[in-house]
């Protein structure tokens, strides 16, 4: 793979969207958002005691959770009609009998809608600083979910890239890059919800109370009593939230704990959700209304401690799917071709 070539082809996309007056409108109405976020983030977390060492960790959560969503929005159209587009326009072929091979051409492709996802990392670089700068936020809780960001915005290239050169036509193409992308964002939601409800476990609660006259005097507890129910188990399917963009960043991003152990961003709220849901429910449980004092819950920190991250396992499945795209893409989009889907334009 020659270099020089590839960096044409990447030069050669990225001026096509550098000469559009609506891509600088995009990034415009997305600084914009930006703004109005990181404000309304800075009075919301000022309102409460809690965040007040980690307001600038939980501000910095929340813009880069807002960039991911847009770059989830914008990838399909960025990346989804790459190489059937130029196929349609009659721009592919003169490529492609130059010396640029097929490899080059999809790989430099690629790497100009990685490019372009990332002018919006870069447009949210001063809201960034500006939450960092308010205090709570961590050296791996700056550099690892911006690099996870990174890496998630090349893997939603590569599979618009290959679903471009898999489909003949760029609608088709774009939609299908928005339902794989709809099925690791909300698709994993709904199964985890669904499969947890469907696989439920019977558990017995045993409780007594305090009884009561009708003037107030204390009479004593009650006798025991016994109800049997049926309660949902997310720990058998919580895996499934491992592809899911929003909980790879959380998962991978070192959690940050107040004093109290709770985590002080939304990183760590998920992410602990998340190990939350690996821990299933007690067959059998007690409630004693009598106690004069309650047992002491652990807190987040103590509950979730020594439970398996799965960041990397939900990664390693997106890089899957996403290669396995790429090289459907080349196979098809590689010269000499055997066969053409019908009505394709090739000169």
């Amino acid at each position: 793979m020659n270099s020089s070539r590839l960096w044409t082809i990447v030069t050669l996309e990225l001026m096509q969207r550098v000469r559009s007056v609506a891509w600088y409108v995009l990034l415009g109405v997305f600084a914009a958002i930006l703004v109005g976020v990181t404000a309304l983030s800075f009075l919301a977390f000022s309102g409460f005691s809690g965040w007040s060492n980690g307001a600038g960790s939980a501000i910095y959560s929340v813009i880069v959770y807002v960039v991911l969503l847009l770059v989830v929005l914008v990838s399909p159209t960025l990346a989804g009609n790459s190489v059937n587009g130029d196929r349609e326009q009659a721009t592919l072929a003169p490529v492609q009998v130059t010396l640029a091979t097929t490899g080059e051409i999809i790989v430099g492709k690629l790497l100009a809608a990685w490019i372009s996802g990332l002018a919006f990392v870069a447009v949210a670089v001063p809201f960034l600083i500006v939450a960092t700068v308010a205090g709570g936020v961590t050296p791996a809780g700056l550099l690892v979910p911006l690099a996870v960001l990174i890496a998630e915005i090349g893997v939603f290239s590569a599979i618009g890239v290959g679903l471009s050169a898999l489909i003949a036509r760029p609608l088709f193409s774009i939609a299908a890059t928005y339902l794989v992308v709809a099925a690791f964002v909300i698709g994993t939601l709904i199964v985890f919800g669904l499969g947890g409800g469907a696989t439920r476990s019977e558990t017995t609660t045993h409780s007594r109370y305090v009884e009561y006259t009708g003037d107030g005097r204390e009479l004593g507890c009650t006798d025991w009593e016994t109800q049997t129910s049926e309660v949902p188990r997310f720990d058998r399917v919580w895996w499934v939230l491992a592809a899911n963009p929003f909980v790879i960043v959380a998962d991978a991003t070192p959690t940050t704990y107040d004093r109290y152990g709770y985590p002080i961003d939304l990183f760590g709220q998920i992410a602990s959700a998340v190990r939350y849901a690996q821990i299933p429910p007690e067959t059998d449980t007690w409630w004693d209304g009598c106690l004069t004092t309650t047992p002491d819950s652990d807190s987040t920190r103590e509950a979730t401690e020594g439970l398996a991250p799965s960041w990397f396992v939900g990664l390693a499945v997106q890089l899957v799917v996403a290669g396995g795209l790429l090289w459907g893409g080349w196979a098809r989009t590689r010269t000499p071709a055997r066969t053409l889907p019908p009505g394709t334009r090739v000169a």
